[in-house]
């Protein structure tokens, strides 16, 4: 790597560069490397970088080069130290405050000065290792000290972590219409919608259509006796439910009248099971859904305030400051954002009514803004389960690579924090992408608003090609990418569907 680098930075664009990444391949017997510059370079800079790349690739390997550029100011060095010496030294981090950060440019790089508290001595070895991960993330040469603060002890108030207010959302109902007795001795006025029983409660009235019931037999564990019971489907129109019913003699038959098409009121309770929502009805009347129902679409949790688990990056590409082509982005580009994304999943089931739905591994994320791609949004996700070899050979992506990142519980809220206010774009994203972040948000309370663009049938639209398939999209428009991971996948959707915008000059009706 030294001697890459070495050779990398004889190139006069590429003199302070830094590799951010190297994948390797092993199904397509393919590296790739990934390299961050500050400054702007030519085409045959680009060339000359490849063919260095090219040298250190064994020749039975294929070899590819992604350059992005990336131009850190003082506030953006700041902010990293800040966060540099909470990885190295809390204690230390805890007494500093932004104020405490003082950052200049130099010819090469950047020199920074920490002031720190006369008597904390832990701050020796601070130094070397903020600049060691600065040389991480940022291009250039860095240099430091830490010099006493005037500061006092007792003077330093240390800042509240910051904390997202919990937000509980309400379950909907409608009234129950035409309600009559078989064995209930309430009358049952309201019934809450299917869609929301999620939750556990000893007190749950629900109402709706039976599209299934069975009659079931069990044995009694405490005398041996067989009992009977009914297993019923019941659809209300925002979802369905299998509901179990344990039987009394007086009025058995009174349930065994109940047919697929009756309509039914059931007051019963509710339990958490392996995370699923099971219902136990008590009692089961007759009533039906009101006339001409509509359901109310269910308020969303609010964005959290903080990003707590992935915080987004800025992103910065020396191709988009190309003025020749920028006067061609027409002002639906410039004047909305755009969050284009994509999945990597355990498999392919995006239902959870299809059986056990499949789990998201890893979410990739580019924002638009004024026309051009300006953050970005990466990481793993934990799915709670093994990973298949097909998977595993399909995205590269190992159980090493998922097992110590967040879950979906910690990664969706900020997703959600990402996405308000935009559009949301990918390949395919209807049929698939959108239903897993869709379940994923609203088994924490957020929903997000139906509002995609798919890169498919726009491209369907305004390209004539032998498929549309992302990598035979990508090669029209002479875009190069790392197929099956999803922050690769997603900056390639980004800039196919800017270059499709362009063409068409206005955006299509979401889907």
């Amino acid at each position: 790597m030294t001697e890459f680098l070495k050779q990398i930075h004889t190139i006069p664009s590429f003199n302070t560069a830094i590799v951010s990444g190297i994948s390797l391949f092993r199904d397509s017997h393919a590296v790739k490397i990934n390299l961050v510059t500050e400054n702007t370079f030519t085409s045959e800079d680009e060339n000359k970088a490849r063919d260095i790349a090219r040298r250190f690739v064994p020749e039975e390997f294929g070899c590819s080069l992604d350059i992005s550029k990336l131009t850190p100011d003082e506030k953006m060095v700041a902010r990293k130290i800040m966060q540099a010496v909470g990885q190295c030294n809390k204690a230390l981090a805890c007494l500093l405050t932004e104020d405490d950060i003082k950052v200049e440019r130099t010819p090469d790089g950047f020199c920074f000065t920490i002031s720190v508290i006369a008597d904390t001595a832990a701050s020796e070895n601070v130094v070397d290792n903020v600049i060691a991960i600065l040389g991480k993330t940022f291009c250039g040469k860095f240099s430091g000290r830490c010099v006493k603060s005037d500061k006092k002890l007792d003077s330093i108030e240390i800042e509240e972590e910051k904390e997202n207010i919990e937000y509980e959302i309400p379950v909907r109902s409608f009234e129950i219409a035409d309600f009559e007795f078989i064995e209930g001795d309430t009358v049952q006025k309201s019934a809450i919608y299917l869609s929301d029983v999620n939750f556990e409660s000893e007190n749950v009235v629900i109402c709706g259509t039976i599209e299934d019931i069975e009659e079931r037999t069990y044995t009694r564990k405490s005398d041996g006796m067989e009992k009977t019971y009914f297993s019923i489907t019941l659809n209300d129109g925002t979802a369905q439910m299998r509901i179990t019913y344990f039987t009394r003699k007086s009025t058995i038959e009174k349930i065994r009248k109940l047919k697929a098409g009756d309509s039914i009121v059931c007051t019963g309770k509710t339990e958490i099971y392996r995370g699923a929502c099971r219902y136990t009805a008590r009692h089961i009347d007759r009533g039906h859904v009101p006339e001409g129902f509509v359901p109310v679409r269910r308020a969303s949790k609010p964005a959290p305030k903080y990003y707590t688990a992935v915080e987004p990056q800025p992103y910065s590409d020396f191709t988009q400051a190309d003025f020749f082509t920028k006067n061609d982005i027409p002002d639906c580009l410039k004047n909305n954002t755009f969050v284009v994304f994509d999945l990597e999943t355990t498999g392919l089931n995006s239902s959870p009514s299809g059986g056990n739905m499949d789990r998201i591994i890893e979410i990739g994320a580019y924002k638009i803004i004024g026309g051009e791609i300006k953050e970005s949004f990466s990481t793993f996700v934990n799915p709670g389960r093994k990973l298949s070899e097909e998977i595993i050979k399909l995205t590269g992506i190992t159980q090493d690579m998922v097992e110590d990142a967040p879950t979906y519980e910690k990664v969706m809220p900020d997703f959600f924090k990402f996405c308000q206010g935009s559009y949301l774009v990918g390949h395919n994203a209807a049929g698939f992408d959108f239903k897993f972040v869709d379940y994923y948000c609203s088994q924490l309370g957020y929903h997000l608003e139906r509002k995609i663009f798919d890169t498919i049938p726009l491209s369907q639209e305004l390209l004539f090609l032998s498929n549309y398939k992302l990598n035979t999209v990508a090669d029209h428009f002479g875009i190069t990418f790392n197929h099956h991971r999803a922050a690769d996948d997603a900056l390639v959707t980004a800039k196919i569907f800017i270059e499709l915008i362009k063409i068409k000059k206005s955006l299509p009706k979401p889907m």
